[in-house]
């Protein structure tokens, strides 16, 4: 279920579907790097303004699903116009700085973008742009990248299915908002 807060921005409400914390997990594979199992966290929020703030951490994992060491952090804004044209800003910890533009699709949650403008330091790796498909699926946040290098050309490189974190803050005020329920539960659904 979508909850739209009643503080965001107007603009912003297309874009609700993305709000909250987000934890999953998803698979990595780029030619000269080793593939592996990453876990992720990433959060949407907002202030009111007519941009919501995005962090993403992702991890290395074990085979048994333990966090190893840390893979990549980034974070960003995400706005959107009245046309459902979306905008994100990004820097990564690689040292990676990413205007990215696209397009939130009719009728679904689902937004498409692609680089518009990357600048590196000295210090990041070879990386010339990328597209990332973002899709609100049976309430889960699923999400696929595709990278390009001057060596290689555009190919997917990362993907994950995260699932909604309700903070215990959320479960208290669910409760408080569901009022008083019969003792043995089971009326609840009668």
């Amino acid at each position: 279920m979508i909850e739209i807060p009643s503080d965001l921005h107007p603009d912003l409400v297309p874009l609700a579907f993305l709000l909250g914390n987000w934890a999953g997990a998803g698979v990595s594979d780029f030619p000269g790097a080793d593939q592996c199992n990453f876990g992720q966290e990433v959060s949407f929020s907002h202030d009111g303004r007519d941009f919501l703030e995005y962090v993403s951490h992702t991890w290395l994992l074990d085979s048994e699903g333990k966090k190893v060491k840390p893979l990549e952090s980034e974070s960003g804004y995400w706005r959107i116009d009245k046309d459902r044209k979306v905008e994100v800003v990004m820097v990564r910890d690689q040292g990676v700085i990413e205007i990215w533009y696209g397009e939130l699709a009719d009728q679904k949650p689902q937004i498409d973008l692609v680089t518009d403008a990357v600048a590196r330091t000295a210090a990041s790796g070879p990386y010339s742009g990328g597209k990332r498909l973002y899709g609100y699926v049976k309430s889960d946040l699923m999400w696929v990248g595709e990278k390009a290098t001057p060596e290689v050309e555009l190919r997917p490189y990362m993907s994950a299915h995260l699932k909604k974190v309700v903070t215990p803050e959320e479960v208290e005020a669910m409760a408080k908002s569901l009022g008083d329920l019969p003792d043995d539960g089971i009326a609840f659904f009668k």
